[in-house]
């Protein structure tokens, strides 16, 4: 047990048959009678839908349907709906195009889902889309945010007046304004966070099945939380009762937030299985998923920090201007004006704010939650902003950030934006990078890399996050006279090892053999709640595993002192047996749920916790740059995770390296572009988007610190999922500037690929 107990790096239960290739992903189930479903897409960014001829179709080899948008409104299905509480220009509730499952009046994004095609096999509905007759009438095509905030751009919503769907304001702008006003030095900064499309490495998937005796539907996909798959199913595009429908998950290949999404091809999936009594299968194509899954980021940012004379900040001054895509049917507008600016303000005391920001329509595919969700967009705005004022002010960038980190003896503190941060040590977490990282040794590194005719630079970020979406989550756990303890749960497993951290809690908590607990998630059935997303599997599912196993030993006891007849303050558990103190009587936890009417003891809890985690973390990079080529390469990397209790450090380690992996990708490669005329993707393959490799990453040191673990939840736990993209952006980017500052080079755009340093340099050298 103290081998497989909590804080031990043991290796994830699940590899065993995920690298063996016997995991159960959506494409590795058979059915039988299964046919296949292929999308006519519009080829146009935006346009009205004259009229769709599916005649010769119809008529092509093995083809059993064909549906339109149209076909879909006449049987009563319903669009997706518009969940966040937000306001528009006008003051009005958000709103925006209603996005059905196949377009109706309007395509208005290219790779929009127009028409389905279904036929007994896959190559025969991909063959037969092409004998589907769209007539499209081209309309004005809005492709990018500043197309779409210009004074003669076209309207692409009545109720989205200049083509905002949603928008915020935060703080005191007097206040602010005054605090400039008495400013010692303002830095000031504006750039762009470009649009991203998550890479899973399984693409998305579907298979639908209808039962008619029933009239239920099951659906087998790959996403993050079953359940609210089924909510929206049910409530939004069938508009029948919620236990009319049941989602299944097995192996996911991969989630990112992408994946939390109900898509336009589940819903016709499960359309169509309705219709044809058969079950419907549809499995992404690599570009089907650079076209039409949620793409992430795709804002632009306008800040100013106003300092005193010591280099202590004075005031913030925000702009955000986020782009949601064609619809609003997704977090996309949330996470630009709310979720982001949660942490906008990071780990520094910021005595006054003014923030301003914006969810704007385009022709674009959606945008919607990416790992990190808004947070990666704001810390790369903060650590940005104190690296140049570092710069500016001529001081340290380290000794900066020192003078304005919020203390201990402050917490819990509230920040200008509201949030009230529980715990952290932000100063003794900037002691231990220091440390870690030899940032003392730098300039030594510096001058060997100059020998080598390199251009080396380093950068320090100082972060936190913000981790918990919804605080609370339902679990069940039995234990079964079989000698199984089983735990239902709707957090979901997608790659991030979630299954060994949870049965590390119950085993270690019940003091038993981990071969005896299995969690059985991914059944909609079987367990209700969010899912996993925000980073809060572990924040708030494990602490529902932690107090769920608590709670089946006090009612062990109960039970036992029965059986043992026996008063229950006499009835001690260890090691899996309830014994009467000072003897050896004693049953087996299986044992005593043997002598239940049942065979079962059955404990639900519903864990509520007090609110956000906010894991937080110190970051140091070391970059090596080719002045002749462009290139550059990360030489050194070095992570202080302070992610609260830390249930395995490996697990910890493969999230922080998995994070920062994804960070370096936004930061050095990808790109998602999209044509400012026509609204053509222009990255729709991986010829043309680059994602970073192991052989672009160098060996990242990662260390934890659990010395102040968080205290709104049971578990201690902070949240990790998301923490090194979060903070890996701008440790990168301000790398880089810090190797080609001394040239004259003073700012550049993610991606900073080798063509934009080489180009960088050039100017400045020519300037």
């Amino acid at each position: 047990m103290t081998r497989f107990g909590i804080g031990q790096a043991v290796t994830r239960r699940e590899d065993q048959r995920l690298l063996t290739g016997t995991g159960r992903y959506v494409d590795d189930q058979a059915f039988p009678r299964r046919v296949y479903v292929a999308f006519v897409r519009s080829p146009h960014a935006h346009a009205r839908i004259v009229s769709v001829d599916a005649s010769a179709a119809k008529s092509a080899p093995g083809v059993l349907a064909v549906y339109s948008g149209a076909d879909l409104l006449a049987d009563g299905i319903g669009c997706f709906p518009i969940g966040a509480g937000l306001k528009n220009a006008a003051g009005e509730p958000m709103d925006a195009p209603p996005f059905f499952p196949l377009a109706t009046d309007a395509a208005r994004f290219v790779g929009q889902a127009v028409a389905a095609v279904v036929a007994e096999t896959r190559l025969q509905a991909e063959d037969a889309v092409e004998h589907v007759a769209v007539d499209y009438e081209e309309l004005p095509v809005v492709a990018s945010i500043d197309a779409a905030q210009a004074k003669d751009a076209p309207q692409l919503w009545s109720k989205a007046p200049g083509n905002v769907a949603a928008q915020t304001e935060f703080g005191d702008k007097a206040a602010c304004d005054a605090a400039f006003a008495k400013a010692h030095h303002v830095t000031k900064l504006a750039f762009y966070n470009q649009r991203l499309v998550p890479v899973s490495m399984e693409p998305r998937g579907t298979v639908a099945e209808f039962d008619a005796a029933s009239g239920r539907l099951t659906v087998h996909t790959s996403c993050q939380n079953p359940a609210g798959l089924q909510g929206t199913l049910a409530d939004a595009i069938f508009k029948i009762p919620k236990d009319k429908v049941r989602v299944k998950v097995g192996d996911v290949g991969g989630g990112f937030g992408m994946k939390t999404l109900l898509y336009a091809e589940d819903a016709v999936c499960a359309y169509a299985a309705r219709k044809l009594g058969r079950p419907v299968q549809w499995r992404a194509s690599r570009s089907e998923e650079f076209l039409t899954s949620s793409h992430g980021r795709d804002q632009t940012n306008a800040a100013e920090l106003a300092f005193d004379a010591n280099g202590k900040i004075l005031g913030f001054r925000i702009e955000i201007v986020g782009n949601v895509g064609a619809y609003a049917s997704t977090p996309g507008a949330i996470i630009h004006v709310a979720i982001g600016p949660k942490v906008i303000t990071g780990v520094y005391h910021i005595p006054t704010l003014h923030l301003k920001s914006k969810a704007l329509l385009t022709n674009t595919n959606v945008v919607s939650a990416y790992r990190g969700a808004g947070r990666p967009e704001a810390i790369y705005l903060i650590e940005r902003l104190m690296d140049q004022a570092a710069v500016e002010m001529k001081i340290d960038p380290a000794e900066l950030r020192r003078r304005n980190l919020i203390q201990p003896t402050q917490m819990p503190y509230t920040t200008p934006m509201g949030e009230k941060f529980d715990s952290g040590n932000f100063p003794h977490m900037l002691d231990r990078i220091l440390q870690a990282a030899d940032w003392a040794g730098f300039e030594k590194r510096r001058a060997e890399s100059k020998a080598r005719g390199k251009l080396r630079g380093r950068a320090l970020s100082t972060f936190l996050e913000w981790t918990g979406v919804v605080h609370e989550e339902t679990i069940d756990l039995h234990v079964d006279a079989d000698g199984k303890i089983r735990i239902f749960t709707a957090m979901q497993a997608m790659g991030q090892g979630i299954e060994t951290s949870y049965v590390q809690i119950v085993a270690d908590t019940l003091g038993i053999d981990p071969g005896h607990i299995e969690i059985v998630q991914g059944d909609s059935d079987v367990a209700q709640g969010l899912g996993s997303m925000g980073s809060r599997s572990l924040y708030i599912g494990g602490s529902a595993m932690l107090t769920a196993s608590k709670q089946t030993i006090d009612k062990g006891r109960e039970l036992a002192a029965d059986a043992l007849e026996a008063s229950g303050g006499d009835i001690e558990y260890r090691d899996g047996k309830f014994v009467v103190a000072g003897t050896d009587v004693a049953i087996g936890l299986f044992d005593l749920a043997g002598k239940q009417p049942e065979r079962r003891i059955v404990i639900k809890t519903l864990q509520k916790v007090d609110g956000p985690s906010w894991p937080n973390s110190c970051h140091v990079c070391e970059v090596e740059v080719d002045a002749e080529t462009g290139v550059t390469k990360i030489v050194k990397y070095t992570t202080v995770d302070d992610v609260g209790r830390v249930i395995n450090p490996l697990i910890v380690a493969g999230q922080v390296h998995g994070g920062i992996a994804q960070a370096v990708g936004q930061a050095l490669m990808e790109d998602a572009r999209y044509d400012p005329d026509s609204g053509q993707l222009l990255t729709g393959s991986l010829l043309d988007y680059c994602v970073p490799r192991a052989d672009d990453l160098p060996s990242i040191a990662t260390f934890t610190d659990e010395s102040t673990p968080c205290k709104v939840n049971p578990l201690g736990a902070k949240g990790v999922g998301e923490l090194g993209t979060v903070g890996g952006t701008p440790t990168v980017i301000n790398a880089l500037l810090d190797a080609v500052r001394p040239l004259g080079v003073k700012h550049i755009e993610m991606p900073a690929t080798s063509e934009r340093v080489w180009r960088a340099l050039k100017e400045a050298k020519a300037a």
